[in-house]
């Protein structure tokens, strides 16, 4: 015990609890390598649960307008996207809850709470009914990403608390894949070719029962306030207070005279006051909110890319998510294989310090393959090119995304550690409402501009928001960091 507290002189003694040295298997960075990839493992599916339901719906949106009597195309987009805008919201108090209550208890009850409203929507009778529900639904989904595209929020601060800087990167690059690969593998199109839409929720809920059940079990907490909290607890219930000299217990983590009301105060107010304040989350915000509309105006538009221009059955244009997948995967394998080993490196080279730009290179050919995938897409549909050509273009478009999401993310845990998940909340709270509000303009654009001149708009937004990112943080971002009271 005498290795894992130290005494505070203060106007009366504190006993100061902390882990057992540097090695304390208790500590969730030296935990096994089997248990961080549990962890892992549980967060992902959290992570991926949602996003299938985000996006399954689209391909039977007609089956839906149909039987509710939708004509317009807003309101049949809102059905998709709404959501969507609940991530938005989800993230400013289910993240600061985590910190507050642990990770993994937060997770679980925002899951079950997703689970029920899902599961609701299978039974909705009307449209109202059926964009209430998938706005309930969407506040559970939110908790492991809110948006980890995309990412994260508490499933990132889990790995955040378990993994460290230099072993991170596959770990978040296995993470952030989850909610991209989701919507890509979501077998939503053959549902609405040989089913009912209801099917796509009664589908979902059956799997989210199963992934709720593995979280329960597996799931381990991982936060080290609330850990080192329960350690101090049993402490406190160990001592004889006649025999020993200390007047009060406490954690290195917390301030004397902290109570829940101040916490909770201090927790949900922190994403909007890092938001207000931290540059690093202004910026890498906006640019991710543009990559989160981007790829659901892509998902929400192929329907009318391969259904309308190419002719296909709807089970047959389902299969052009094949392509998202292939460019999720190929880029997540080359962010696996090299993220880490390029943090290793210039760490060696530049004094054995590793620092959170050390991420950023990776970020670079994504924000090259974006704009070059969005001009693919759109000039070989507009043109009737063959059906590979477009999916070359989508395949490019889902690996620059994931290479900018993967390196973002990481970015954004190693910079603000202790405060990860009030981090990415705050990075996070642009991106819903993108997701929400892409797919509604994209029809009218399209429309007016062709597919053609529709996504070299997209190409041109992406290179004038994305391309100056990296260099701007490679040379000012260790000065912003130093100027920030959230990473010191």
């Amino acid at each position: 015990m005498e290795s894992s507290i130290s005494v505070e002189k203060t106007d009366i003694d504190v006993l100061i609890v902390d882990w057992d040295g540097p090695d304390d298997p208790q500590n969730p960075n030296n935990w096994s390598s089997t248990r961080k990839w549990a962890a892992t493992a549980i967060v992902s599916l959290f992570t991926f649960i949602s996003p299938v339901s985000s996006s399954m719906i689209v391909p039977a949106m007609g089956q839906v307008a149909a039987e509710f009597g939708i004509t317009n195309s807003v309101v049949i987009a809102q059905s998709t996207s709404i959501f969507v805008l609940a991530y938005a919201l989800g993230p400013f108090f289910l993240g600061p809850m985590s910190e507050i209550y642990g990770r993994s208890r937060v997770l679980q009850l925002a899951n079950l709470w997703y689970l029920v409203w899902n599961l609701g929507c299978a039974f909705a009778q009307t449209d109202s009914q059926l964009l209430a529900f998938r706005f309930l639904a969407g506040l559970g989904g939110s908790a492991p990403l809110a948006a980890s595209f995309f990412g994260s929020e508490i499933g990132g601060a889990v790995l955040g608390d378990c993994w460290r800087p230099e072993e991170r990167g596959r770990a978040v690059s296995l993470y952030s894949l989850a909610p991209l690969l989701g919507p890509a593998i979501g077998p939503g199109y053959w549902i609405a070719q040989y089913s009912t839409w209801r099917w796509v929720f009664w589908s979902t809920t059956i799997v989210d029962g199963v992934v709720q059940i593995l979280g329960v079990v597996l799931l381990q907490e991982t936060y080290a306030p609330l850990l080192l909290e329960r350690k101090a607890k049993k402490i406190r219930q160990s001592l004889d207070e006649e025999k020993v000299p200390y007047k009060g217990v406490r954690t290195i983590f917390e301030a004397q005279g902290r109570t829940w009301q101040a916490i909770m105060t201090k927790a949900l107010v922190r994403p909007f006051l890092m938001l207000y304040h931290e540059p690093i989350l202004q910026l890498l915000g906006i640019y991710l909110a543009y990559l989160y509309g981007t790829i659901y105006l892509v998902l929400t538009t192929m329907p009318a890319m391969f259904e309308g221009v190419y002719g296909e059955p709807v089970g047959i244009a389902g299969l052009h998510n094949i392509a998202l997948g292939i460019g999720y995967m190929g880029a997540l394998q080359l962010n696996a294989r090299f993220l880490d080993q390029i943090y290793i490196y210039l760490t060696k080279k530049y004094g054995g310090v590793g620092r959170p730009e050390f991420r950023l290179p990776a970020i670079v050919p994504g924000t090259i393959l974006l704009p070059i995938g969005y001009l693919i897409l759109g000039w070989t549909v507009e043109a009737h090119a063959p059906w590979i050509a477009p999916d070359i273009g989508i395949a490019l478009i889902a690996a620059g995304t994931v290479l900018n999401f993967l390196c973002i993310q990481t970015y954004v845990i190693d910079t603000f550690t202790l405060y990860a998940a009030s981090a990415s909340a705050a990075v996070s709270a642009l991106r819903p409402l993108a997701g929400f509000g892409f797919p509604l303009f994209a029809p009218a654009m399209y429309k007016a501009l062709g597919f053609g001149m529709g996504d070299t708009v997209l190409a041109i937004a992406a290179i004038v928001i994305g391309c100056p990112a990296p260099w701007i943080f490679w040379k000012y971002g260790e000065r912003i960091r130093k100027a920030s009271s959230y990473t010191r």
